[in-house]
């Protein structure tokens, strides 16, 4: 597996391109640094800073600063799309398995590398929540510190899916840009989908089979929280309480899908002539 990973990392490093969209998809995720310190100022009557709002409080700070650097993954899954791309465009590929590495170890060298980075990344989001809660919150116990940390490993696992998806794709059209687009149709085939289904048969049941599609089903691992944090502020309205949870199945879901979207790009691979 190491030897997979390093190989990995050598073609990246050595892109340019690559190199620094690894870069700026590690450093993203730290602006939630930047965004507790913000102070605006309302035409001098009073100034509101963000980090006074309670938003960094343990535990809800999990949920927050994860839902926010989940949507900077769009930064390495050029990378993702691009490994697959540049293997193509380089004949890179061929000369691999001409070298030796069998077609399975192809794929998983993907797939380790996807994990690699996504446990970097959750890592990195963990600790800079960890350390702006210790800052900000009134709590201080460890039972409360670390109620919600399951929103990390939502978050690992929300990367990985969406990082097999972008590896499947890249196989299946062997172009970064391509991939890339058919990203975005599959979110619009789902939402078309699903208005038909809540139009032809019943909203709620429309509903639950849209939270199995690929694309949905790692958005609702992490549910927005921004209705949480107004249930905090007015706890007397009963209208806004919704499941925010993070779910085994949901994760369940998420991961059956990670491992279809691997197991259908060595299949492509395997049956493709190269």
């Amino acid at each position: 597996m190491l030897r997979l990973i390093s190989l990995e990392l050598q073609k990246l490093w050595l892109n340019k391109t690559s190199r620094v969209l690894i870069i700026i998809s590690f450093i993203l995720p730290f602006t939630v640094l930047i965004l507790s310190s913000i102070k605006i100022n309302f035409f001098g009557l009073f100034t509101l800073e963000l980090g006074e709002l309670g938003i960094f409080n343990f535990p809800i700070i999990w949920h927050i600063t994860t839902f926010f650097a989940s949507y900077f993954k769009f930064f390495f899954a050029i990378v993702v799309v691009s490994m697959i791309g540049n293997e193509y465009s380089n004949k890179t590929l061929k000369q691999n398995l001409i070298d030796g590495l069998s077609k399975k170890e192809f794929i998983l060298s993907k797939f380790y590398t996807i994990v690699f980075f996504s446990l970097c990344a959750t890592l990195l989001i963990g600790l800079a929540s960890f350390f702006i809660g210790l800052y900000y919150s009134s709590y201080t116990e460890a039972s409360i510190i670390f109620r919600e940390v399951e929103f990390l490993l939502a978050y690992f696992v929300k990367l990985v899916g969406f990082f097999s998806l972008c590896l499947f794709f890249g196989m299946l059209l062997k172009r970064s840009a391509f991939a890339l687009g058919f990203i975005f149709i599959t979110w619009i085939l789902e939402l078309i989908i699903f208005g038909l289904m809540a139009w032809r048969i019943d909203g709620d049941f429309a509903g639950k089979i849209f939270n199995f599609f690929p694309i949905q089903s790692m958005y609702k691992l992490i549910d927005q929280p921004l209705q949480r944090v107004a249930m905090t502020k007015f706890p007397e309205k009963g209208d806004l309480a919704y499941d925010y949870a993070v779910h085994w199945y949901e994760i369940a879901i998420v991961l059956g899908w990670s491992a279809l979207f691997i197991f259908l790009s060595y299949q492509l691979l395997k049956k493709r002539d190269l």
